[in-house]
């Protein structure tokens, strides 16, 4: 069928004339009919131009199109494709939590695209004017809904499309590569048989061999990556022989660097005919690269691909090897899921990987049924040819993989307790029946129903999740009345912040001890390595592994005091979280250090929150300063530096090294002093005037008495005063060091009464506390002592 044919108006939207066959025959339910869509086709055979399909319906009836992608880098992706769209009027935008959402774009755009995650996050939030705009959806488009079936990411999924259907109902369209179960997810999406497609391997562009391949595995991990490496290399070789490419999956970005090198010199020894150092004009073009090994490296026909690469140096990795420049491409999995880079050979040269906090864990056997599925160029090849390299034990695993295929399961029970607390804590559940109502939304309901023996409530599965329900209530989480439930504080602190149970139970625990604390008489104490030891205790650190050569390291840094309830794993945890505070992270720590403390630091964000909402205020001080050390690397003196709008790790570091330890220092340094201590111009006089915004706080006692008689009893007011900015800031007046006042202000100005008694103590000392649970500056304290006489 021809694209001006079916749709004129659009026509300038799609990047080729006709559609094929797979396409044509999609194309009516798509277009003719409103009902909810699910597509499941071969890798490569044309599934986004179904997405752009069902969105170009949407936009003629002019409502807006919600896009999908399984991953943030296709969100980028997707939003350069996408400028078609722009170029006919119509906006695109795309919300990630890598950019700052401007809510009036996001309102008027007239396709959004979004991970799952951040889908998530909108719709737990879409009574708030920041996020509106995702009732407004008229068309859900979930490119791979497979990734309903990920450990870690599937269960998002289901309960955000469960939810955008009970908030909008949005008409759903659901494109997968192949899956067998497809009616489930029909059955889950309401989808007629006549809007339910099922297109077979017939459909692919360029027919597939895939088979499994095995190695010698040895007693080193390092040499067996060598061992695979060879192994892929004996597989490509005659494929770039006859001027064919080949794409290998590695399991991480240090390893595509790493095996690009290795692949460089065993192709010169082996005289593999390719490279391009003569070719002048390319050579020009690879001198612009901003990586150096892959400036070097593509010369020669190698080149590699992973996320942490500079935009531009993607791009010209992906445009290079379409052209056939480079023959010989080493890559994560995160190419196999997005970018249209097909191959004719590909080959998994890693089934397991790395997972900074699991371990070594299977490569998930979506990533690898979708890797294999770029294997073959439409237009090129005549047959695509895919290997997986793997140890004999797991031969027979992958052979049924790639004769069966993988059935979709739902990941919600696992975390079934979480979610449903969460669509409680957002009001979307008011009440038993409710609970049911939102069960039967769920892909988990709709999975369990068709194969039961696999689920293990089968039948009875109301009555697992309303004994969820009721340990709901048991452990606070909710509170029901009758028929009727709402959530308690705990309950939507746990969802605000995507806190597995225990994790929110735990901090709910240090939240009390904090308060305890605040007693002098109870004998708890509460310091910041009490923090961080229950955030590195968190269940959600529970799969981190320390290897043998990251235990010293460990010890090094923690040394023998440290809680004997954590085990190896958390203890490295610790250690990270505890020398980042510092910026003196162990070089055998670093390559899971970022990943770990970018965990670390949502829960930390969660623990301030916590400690603010239940605890006392100096505490929730406390806990955001650790985490302000923890994500700046900056030392306890100095770390109110970061208050400061603009101020982060180099920053501070650089006014520190001044001796400026305070935005009060700042501010009396004044722009001159700024830019002594090393910052430009500009950016001294806006970090000035950051620093001004922040409050200034005085104390004012009034005519406070020197003495008092034994026996008497005199009332005073102390005044807190702040000429600077507004702030959130908890007061406190204790005597003797117990509490006498205590509340919370925006300051302003606050009148704190003090009674000033003639007690049996010879002295007495008043302290006024000012602690700001939401800004890393320091606790400002002022005492006056009285003398009883």
């Amino acid at each position: 069928m021809a694209v001006a044919e079916v749709l004129p108006d659009f026509a300038d939207a799609f990047p080729f004339e006709e559609f094929n066959r797979m396409q044509s025959a999609a194309l009516p339910a798509l277009l003719n009919r409103d009902d909810n869509v699910v597509v499941s086709a071969p890798t490569a055979s044309g599934k986004t131009a179904l997405a752009e399909l069902a969105i170009c319906k949407t936009l003629a009836e002019d409502g807006t199109a919600l896009f999908l992608a399984p991953l943030r880098a296709l969100t980028n992706e997707k939003e350069s494709e996408w400028e078609r769209f722009e170029e006919l009027g119509y906006s695109v935008y795309v919300v990630t939590g890598e950019r700052d959402l401007n809510p009036r774009r996001a309102e008027r755009a007239d396709i959004l695209v979004m991970t799952p995650e951040k889908a998530d996050s909108a719709t737990r939030k879409h009574e708030t004017s920041r996020y509106s705009f995702i009732t407004d959806v008229d068309c859900c488009v979930i490119d791979e809904v497979h990734l309903l079936d990920s450990d870690r990411r599937g269960a998002v999924l289901e309960v955000t499309v469960s939810r955008l259907r009970r908030l909008c109902d949005p008409r759903v369209v659901a494109l997968s590569a192949t899956m067998p179960n497809i009616d489930d997810v029909a059955d889950w999406l309401d989808a007629p048989d006549k809007t339910t497609f099922a297109f077979g391997e017939e459909y692919r562009p360029v027919p597939l061999n895939a088979d499994v391949k095995t190695y010698s595995h040895g007693e080193n991990a390092f040499a067996d990556k060598y061992r695979r490496l060879y192994r892929a290399l004996d597989l490509a070789e005659p494929h770039i022989c006859e001027e064919g490419q080949a794409l290998v999956f590695v399991s991480s970005r240090q390893d595509t660097v790493q095996a690009a090198k290795k692949a460089r010199d065993e192709i010169v020894e082996r005289d593999i005919p390719m490279g391009a150092r003569g070719d002048y004009d390319f050579h020009n073009d690879a001198a612009d690269l901003s990586n150096d090994t892959l400036r070097q490296s593509v010369l020669d026909g190698v080149g590699f691909h992973h996320a942490g690469l500079a935009r531009e140096d993607k791009n010209k990795i992906e445009q290079w090897f379409k052209q056939g420049k480079i023959q010989l491409l080493f890559s994560t999995s995160t190419l196999a899921w997005g970018v249209n880079l097909p191959a004719r050979c590909v080959v998994i040269r890693d089934t397991k990987l790395h997972d900074p906090l699991e371990g070594e864990v299977d490569m998930s056997p979506l990533d690898v049924l979708q890797m294999l599925g770029r294997a073959g160029r439409p237009g090129y090849d005549d047959m695509g040819y895919a290997w997986v390299v793997c140890d004999r034990s797991d031969a027979d695993k992958y052979r049924r993989l790639l004769r069966d295929g993988k059935e979709i399961e739902s990941r919600l029970a696992a975390e079934l307790d979480a979610h449903l607390n969460a669509e409680i804590a957002l009001g979307t559940i008011d009440d038993v029946d409710d609970v049911m109502d939102w069960l039967a939304t769920t892909f988990y309901y709709a999975r369990s129903q068709s194969a039961p023996d696999k689920y293990d409530a089968g039948s009875d599965l109301r009555s697992r999740v309303s004994d969820t329900l009721s340990a709901l209530v048991d452990e606070g989480f909710v509170e029901q009345d009758g028929l009727n439930v709402e959530p308690t504080r705990l309950g939507q602190l746990a969802s605000k912040f995507y806190l597995r149970l225990s994790t929110a139970r735990r901090f709910a625990d240090v939240a009390e001890r904090c308060q305890e604390a605040a007693d002098p008489d109870s004998g708890v104490t509460v310091d910041a390595d009490d923090l961080l030891t229950a955030v590195a205790g968190a269940t959600e650190f529970d799969s981190v592994s320390a290897r043998s050569d990251e235990e010293d390291a460990v010890h090094a840094v923690l040394g023998d005091s440290v809680d004997e309830s954590l085990d190896a794993g958390q203890r490295k945890v610790l250690a990270i979280l505890r020398s980042g505070m510092t910026g003196t992270t162990p070089t055998e720590l670093k390559s899971d250090a970022w990943v770990i403390r970018q965990n670390a630091l949502r829960l930390l964000a969660a623990m301030r929150e916590f400690v603010d909402t239940l605890g006392p205020a100096r505490y929730a001080n406390l806990a955001c300063r650790v985490e302000a050390r923890v994500e700046h690397g900056i030392s306890a003196d100095a770390v109110g530096l970061t208050a400061i709008d603009g101020v982060a790790s180099g920053r501070a570091g650089k006014l520190a090294a001044a001796g400026l330890s305070s935005p009060a220092d700042v501010v009396e340094a004044g722009e001159d002093g700024l830019v002594r201590a090393g910052l430009s111009d500009g950016v001294a006089e806006q970090v000035l005037a950051n620093a001004r915004d922040l409050p200034v706080v005085s104390i004012d006692w009034g005519d406070f008495p020197e003495t008092i008689a034994p026996g008497d009893n005199d009332m005073r007011e102390v005044t807190v005063r702040n000429t600077g900015g507004s702030a959130r800031a908890g007061l406190r007046v204790t005597v003797n060091g117990r509490e006498m006042t205590a509340k919370p202000s925006y300051l302003g100005e606050a009148t704190l009464p003090v009674a000033v008694f003639g007690a049996d103590a010879e002295e007495l000392t008043f302290t006024v506390e000012v602690a700001f649970p939401a800004l890393p500056l320091p606790t400002i304290t002022e005492t006056r002592s009285v003398l009883v006489r």
